[in-house]
């Protein structure tokens, strides 16, 4: 399934200052191994802090640490479930964000051109 295409930009203007100081956040946080990995894992499904302490093998303060970075970026959502804290990703755009970092990522690895 392909993301809904938005309009072209114009490539030759450069976008405000505002959207770029965002952009440049929101790329710093995919640029950690195990916040990219959290990231993929909240863009399926919502996960406690435990769960994903255990499926990316690092420690619950950690993780907790590394939540609270992609939540203040707005990569993340938290929601109260009792005194349980579940983390998701924000939106569709997250998703498509993440899914084209990685596809772009298996194609260089495995030494496949790039299609537009």
């Amino acid at each position: 399934m392909h993301a809904p295409r938005h309009p072209e930009p114009d490539w030759r203007q450069l976008p405000p200052e505002e959207h770029v100081a965002v952009a440049v956040d929101a790329l710093r946080m995919l640029a950690d191994p195990t916040r990219l990995r959290l990231l993929w894992l909240l863009c399926g499904a919502e996960y406690d802090v435990t769960t994903l302490a255990t499926a990316v093998g690092t420690a619950r303060p950690a993780v907790s640490q590394h939540l609270a970075k992609l939540r203040r970026t707005g990569l993340v959502t938290l929601r109260r479930d009792g005194r349980r804290a579940l983390y998701r990703a924000t939106s569709t755009h997250v998703r498509h964000l993440l899914a084209e970092a990685l596809h772009t990522a298996h194609h260089h690895a495995a030494g496949l051109p790039d299609h537009d």
